[in-house]
């Protein structure tokens, strides 16, 4: 496939990236600066802006499918994702990509009381406006026409673990689970491959 990655220079979307050329999928790599990405090799690395409605239909012109992993943390929150989900819906309509995948965030999944993660009892809330921003954002993917999948992990990513190639979906979040940023990639990957959750969020879990 022809899969373009947005956010491709973070820590999840060099995970994904790296993934999708490991199964020989042809990948265009968007980040906003490529000179300070030297180390994103064997794919296309291109400039680009995920708020661009424009940039990302130029963007994703040719390709099969799209992911996103993209964050700004200079822009406030809601800002941010809910510009990015509008100019992801349109721009790939426009391109003619009908498949996003969306790295999400587990706080405002379900969890075990079937209310959001984030409004738990003890659940920690000192970031709660960047919680709000990626539900806004998830609100906007839930109004399109795509065919999309938000995909998160069921708590938080375990930064210093390394690749089994496996993991379970999650049957709610979970603020004790860790999954790697390279066995989320081999999840988000075969929902791209084979997707299995359509206009749906989905969480990830250790296996």
């Amino acid at each position: 496939m022809n899969i373009v990655v947005f956010g491709a220079g973070g820590r999840a979307g060099r995970q994904i990236v790296a993934e999708a050329h490991r199964r020989g999928h042809r990948v265009t790599a968007v980040v906003r600066d490529p000179a300070s990405h030297g180390d994103l090799t064997d794919v296309r690395v291109v400039a680009g802006d995920v708020t661009d409605e424009t940039g990302v239909a130029h963007a994703a012109a040719g390709h099969d499918a799209a992911i996103s992993a993209a964050a700004d943390l200079s822009v406030p929150p809601h800002e941010f994702f809910t510009a990015s989900a509008r100019a992801l819906t349109t721009g790939l309509v426009k391109a003619g990509v009908r498949r996003l995948a969306v790295v999400g965030l587990a706080s405002i999944m379900p969890g075990a009381s079937g209310a959001p993660l984030m409004d738990e009892p003890g659940y920690p809330n000192e970031y709660r406006a960047f919680y709000l921003g990626h539900a806004a954002g998830l609100a906007v993917l839930q109004e399109c026409a795509l065919d999309w999948a938000y995909v998160t992990p069921a708590g938080d990513f375990d930064h210093a673990g390394t690749r089994t190639g496996r993991y379970r979906i999650a049957d709610h979040a979970d603020p004790d689970s860790r999954i790697t940023y390279a066995d989320f990639a081999v999840a988000l990957l075969d929902e791209i491959e084979v997707p299995r959750h359509r206009r749906a969020a989905v969480s990830i879990r250790e296996a």
